[in-house]
């Protein structure tokens, strides 16, 4: 009976998050689009409150020492869908009562120039979907760990992989999120302070989950991450690389 309770936890956690991350995408495309406004201080002050409870959530539930604390309490097996629930709820939250700030802060009046951004809009956000399937979207939103407590089996975390954008970026995903934030015809403060607060915070954020990751895998992650640029694909740090591997060799 728990395990079937903790599965069926995980799946409507699942549907609650596809849901919410939809809902998402309208969010950013319609950020510019004139809205009633309330004063411009009141606006910043309740966005940036909005931003930190999205951002401390995030950052917190997903550190080792709070997972450990937390799994005395919730079961092990629903312990990542819990993770991707409340999630869900910081984002609805920040949706429902971000405060729009709709004076311009520039706009592309070419044509040409809109597509390619409305076109790397929709890129970022496939980036951003597709790179949770390469590393294995269903563990990274809880119900891999659920279905393995389901059949009664063991749960082992997935292998250090690195398909695809992978070997390019270190981190695709967060990349894709950029990429939508920032492509906008028409870039609006409120739009701006967005993108501004969410591209600081990946930047953070990164810092916390490498630490984990070089915990978790060693050596192996610290050699990924010199060969392998975090957000940017610069070609000079991987041939970098190369040739420190040649040199290595040709003094062998």
């Amino acid at each position: 009976m728990k395990r079937t309770l903790i599965l069926t936890y995980s799946v409507v956690s699942y549907c609650i998050f596809f849901a919410t991350f939809l809902y998402a995408i309208w969010f950013v495309y319609t950020l510019d689009q004139p809205q009633a406004t309330s004063p411009v201080l009141q606006s910043v002050l309740i966005n940036a409150a909005l931003l930190a409870v999205f951002a401390l959530q995030h950052s917190i539930m997903a550190r080792q020492w709070f997972k450990r604390a937390w799994t005395k309490i919730i079961p092990r097996a629903a312990e990542r869908s819990t993770y991707v629930l409340l999630a869900s709820a910081a984002l609805l939250l920040l949706i429902t009562y971000w405060q729009p700030l709709i004076t311009p802060v520039w706009t592309v009046e070419a044509p040409v120039g809109r597509a390619v951004l409305q076109v790397l809009f929709w890129a970022g956000w496939g980036m951003v979907l597709v790179g949770t399937f390469l590393i294995d979207h269903f563990d990274l939103f809880g119900l891999r760990q659920a279905w393995t407590h389901f059949q009664g089996r063991q749960y082992t975390p997935p292998a250090f992989r690195t398909p695809g954008p992978y070997n390019v970026v270190r981190h695709p995903i967060y990349l894709g999120f950029l990429i939508a934030f920032w492509s906008a015809p028409t870039m609006t403060a409120g739009h701006l302070f967005f993108a501004v607060m969410t591209t600081a915070y990946i930047v953070v954020a990164i810092q916390f989950e490498e630490h984990d990751l070089v915990t978790f895998h060693g050596d192996k992650y610290q050699a990924y991450q010199r060969s392998v640029s975090m957000i940017l694909p610069w070609r000079k740090k991987r041939e970098k690389e190369r040739a420190m591997a040649s040199g290595q060799s040709a003094g062998a």
